[in-house]
């Protein structure tokens, strides 16, 4: 469908994770909760292989990792933990498939991106990927091949659907300032080049083929100006750990055009106050970079701050449902 004919992102979806094991019954709590833009979960209890990093690691193309004491290392072949990955994967797609027949519109399916990746992922002597520039590279061009046939697979499922891209990137303040720490854990890895990590995820969301890709991170000091440079149509992020240090960057992003995936509901058990209570950070944060309030509703979607993984199941309901009722808060108030 061309672009003008869907809206590109829905007011209110999920991060990613979901508490549990079963399929079925988290893609339809996602697709029936987030009718106008559900996602596909991930549901890394089941254990190795539906964790992020594992999950990921199955789509690559031409490299492989299997579990180790230590992590997730890469080998020579396609072993057990690379088959069970792809197999929840595929069980996962089955069960978005069942319950989107019909369905137009914006759809969130979620990986990791390359720079966490590279942190989390082992070469065969132990040390991370993000030790060595060149297994960067290679790391990178696997990623956006197996994302590309990923995202095919899931447009084939779901003919009607906008595909929106989230890359998962908890580490990327981390390799930019050079605090991800070395097998050792004596030392941390060097600094990665900041043109270096914006060419990579520009090249890696390049893989979308022009449709929709935004950045996920619930780590503090998120690099707005960074990932706005990069292209990336959204950002999303744990709304409590902005500092008024980031204003400039959060209004150039949104006078650019990059939506906010403001992630306002806590990802953990706990009291949830009144939808409109969930937001008034929100309206908050308006009002002091003196944005209109009319823009609210256009550029922001509201998120839990992370995955739901730690979550009890009734809770992670119930923060889903209180991410709908916020965002038509602030749509119907945004003053």
């Amino acid at each position: 469908m061309s672009e003008n004919s869907q809206p590109r992102f829905g007011p209110a979806t999920g991060v990613g994770s979901l508490p549990g094991d079963d399929a079925r019954e988290a893609v339809k709590t996602a697709t029936g909760t987030f009718e106008d833009f559900p996602f596909l979960p991930e549901l890394p209890a089941r254990g190795p292989g539906a964790d992020m990093i594992g999950r990921t690691a199955g789509m690559l193309v031409e490299l492989y990792a299997r579990v180790e004491p230590s992590g997730w290392r890469l080998g020579d072949r396609p072993g057990r933990d690379t088959k069970r990955a792809r197999a929840w994967l595929g069980e996962d797609l089955d069960a978005l498939e069942e319950f989107t027949q019909g369905y137009q519109g914006p759809l969130k399916v979620q990986a990791v991106g390359p720079w966490t990746l590279a942190a989390a992922l082992e070469l065969r002597g132990g040390e991370a990927v993000l030790s060595d520039a060149g297994a960067c590279r290679d790391l990178a061009a696997s990623l956006a091949e197996g994302l590309r046939l990923h995202l095919a697979e899931v447009r084939r499922r779901v003919p009607g659907a906008r595909v929106v891209l989230q890359l998962d990137e908890p580490s990327l303040t981390a390799v930019l300032r050079g605090r991800v720490r070395t097998a050792s854990g004596y030392r941390t890895h060097r600094a990665v080049d900041r043109q270096v990590v914006e060419a990579t995820l520009r090249d890696v969301a390049g893989a979308h083929g022009g449709d929709p890709v935004v950045v996920h991170s619930c780590a503090p000091d998120v690099p707005f100006a960074l990932l706005r440079r990069a292209g990336f149509a959204g950002v999303s992020f744990d709304f409590s750990l902005l500092t008024e240090r980031d204003d400039d960057a959060l209004g150039e992003a949104v006078e650019s055009g990059t939506r906010l995936f403001a992630g306002v509901v806590p990802g953990t058990d706990g009291p949830l106050s009144d939808p409109a209570g969930s937001v008034m950070g929100v309206r908050t944060l308006w009002r002091r970079l003196g944005l209109r309030p009319e823009l609210l509703a256009e550029a922001v979607t509201v998120t839990p701050s992370c995955g739901l993984a730690g979550a009890s199941p009734a809770y992670a309901r119930r923060a889903l449902a209180q991410c709908v009722r916020a965002a038509r808060s602030l749509a119907d108030n945004p003053e």
